[in-house]
């Protein structure tokens, strides 16, 4: 363990053993523990995403303030499954690491991530109707209600290959994030770890398959309900799907590849005990 800024922090290798460690322990949860933690993220996460609203929904904002306003509330949806703990589909796509190790298979790996990631989409979506039905939207003069339609319909047609790029781009710095949590033991430390990544991709306007799936069914309720807005017929279920089919792809691509394995390679391929030559 290391002291950076007088604050002591585990060692990109200690990081490294301890998040192998925990991917073992996630795969071992009970199935149950599994559903209740990944619907617990979906929710978590889209309560970021709410706040990210709040302040996109004031126009007196400029776009750059207003992106990174945003991006830092944003945040909150991590902070919360890290400290308070959940299992979000992005963020154990770092699972990789101890698959490329050997200390896990590859069903348990993939077991892992389609049962999180649909408890994250209920988690998620079962947000957004909650929060739709609370009314939230009408605040700021239905402000906010045009913001959800706006988003919504940009990620609805959105092109397939932007799309995967930007769920790519999002979610090495969402698993940064993780990582960099991991080096912390306050929960001070692994929030400041945690705010500068995650506001970055929020600003950066990358894609997240679990923001997705709370954003886009606001903006699906919104329009069922009567509410209109620029390109509103782009809100489908066709255009819902057809966003999270390359986003997820893409923060899979992200999280496992060019952060779980890279950094697999550079501190767990060579260690003692390694299954690898």
């Amino acid at each position: 363990m290391s002291e950076i800024f007088g604050f002591r922090a585990y060692s990109p290798k200690e990081i490294a053993a301890r998040v192998e460690k925990v991917g073992v322990a996630k795969t071992e949860l009970s199935l149950l523990s599994t559903i209740m933690l990944g619907l617990l993220a979906g929710v978590f996460i889209g309560l970021g995403a709410l706040y990210f609203i709040l302040v996109k929904s004031d126009a007196t904002l400029g776009f750059a303030v207003s992106q990174l306003l945003g991006g830092l509330a944003f945040s909150l949806g991590l902070i919360l499954v890290v400290v308070a703990g959940a299992e979000l589909f992005t963020g154990n796509n770092l699972l990789a690491m101890a698959w490329a190790d050997g200390k896990i298979s590859t069903f348990k790996l993939l077991k892992n991530w389609v049962i999180v990631c649909c408890a994250n989409f209920f988690g998620a979506a079962g947000l957004a109707l909650l929060v739709f039905y609370s009314g939230h939207h009408e605040m700021n003069n239905g402000a906010i209600a045009d913001q959800y339609l706006k988003i919504a319909a940009t990620k609805c047609s959105m092109p397939f290959w932007t799309a995967f790029f930007r769920g790519v781009l999002c979610n090495i710095l969402v698993c940064m994030a993780v990582w960099m949590a991991f080096a912390g033991q306050s929960v001070f430390d692994k929030a400041v770890a945690i705010i500068f990544p995650i506001s970055a991709f929020v600003a950066a306007g990358f894609e997240h398959s679990i923001a997705n799936m709370y954003l886009i069914p606001m903006g699906m309720l919104l329009k069922a309900s009567g509410y209109m807005g620029v390109n509103v017929d782009a809100i489908s279920w066709s255009g819902y799907f057809g966003n999270l089919a390359p986003v997820i792809l893409g923060n899979l691509v992200g999280g496992s590849v060019l952060v779980g394995f890279v950094y697999y390679v550079i501190y767990l391929r060579s260690k003692p005990g390694s299954n690898c030559p």
